[in-house]
């Protein structure tokens, strides 16, 4: 009888105690395992991709991978549907996500992230020969502005007044439109807006920023100090001896691992 009280006592303790008191934090399990499980989508070229081998490649996919060597682990990689990503690391079925997550108060409510490793903003895209010097959306008043269909910039655009807002749904005929004139300038991502122009031999260059900063990081379920500490140490280290920045100038020809 007395055993038993004392398993009941015991699993009632146990029970009452919080979370973070009985688990392991995150980087002692990843080192005990020698992996980290990193999710990523997979299908969003230049940040998270597969090439034609199937390999996965990608700004993002280079991060992970730095990442977890600078942890001594090897890194093991989950591609999920943006949609289910977040639900994904909440019931982990991985570690961490690197897949352009931004971070924001919302997500901060169920997750940790790590400092941003990468930054955002909307940005204007001209011609080459561009002279009116467009600084924001009002400079653009009767003028024809070019955005991808159902994205975020396309809703930007329409709810600026004045502006002839063309829709498209490829970035290449957004550009090659711009570049024969018919709009006067794009609106994009400033990330994708660089790649674009790392690859594009279009006269078209980059034109004004001209919305909020966007910072993107890694989460990661919270209760794990150690972990947060260890990994904001391998990007402020990646950030000091420059290897943020290769990857950078590898996929974007600019550095995109600093604020603007």
């Amino acid at each position: 009888m007395f055993t038993r009280r004392l398993l009941l006592a015991l699993t009632a303790l146990s029970l009452a105690l919080p979370a973070s008191a009985s688990a392991a934090d995150l980087l002692a399990t990843v080192k005990a395992r020698g992996t980290l499980k990193v999710a990523t989508e997979g299908t969003y070229p230049p940040f998270n991709y597969r090439e034609k081998n199937g390999e996965l490649a990608g700004y993002d996919v280079d991060v992970a991978r730095l990442v977890a060597s600078k942890l001594g682990l090897k890194v093991e990689f989950v591609t999920s549907e943006w949609a289910s990503i977040l639900a994904g690391l909440a019931a982990g079925k991985y570690d961490v996500i690197v897949a352009q997550v931004g971070i924001n108060p919302k997500r901060e409510q169920a997750f940790d992230f790590s400092a941003p490793y990468i930054y955002s903003m909307p940005q204007l895209i001209v011609r080459n020969n561009e002279t009116a010097g467009y600084k924001s959306l009002a400079d653009l008043k009767g003028k024809k502005l070019g955005v991808g269909q159902g994205s975020v910039y396309e809703q930007q655009a329409k709810a600026a007044t004045g502006i002839e807002v063309r829709s498209y749904a490829a970035a290449p005929d957004t550009m090659a439109d711009l570049a024969a004139g018919r709009i006067d300038a794009a609106l994009n991502d400033s990330l994708m807006s660089a790649y674009l122009l790392k690859i594009s031999k279009l006269p078209i260059k980059a034109g004004a920023q001209v919305g909020a900063v966007e910072r993107m990081g890694i989460p990661f379920k919270k209760g794990n100090p150690e972990f947060k500490q260890a990994l904001n140490k391998v990007l402020a280290d990646a950030a000091a001896d420059g290897s943020l920045k290769a990857i950078s100038l590898k996929w974007f020809g600019v550095d995109v691992s600093k604020a603007p």
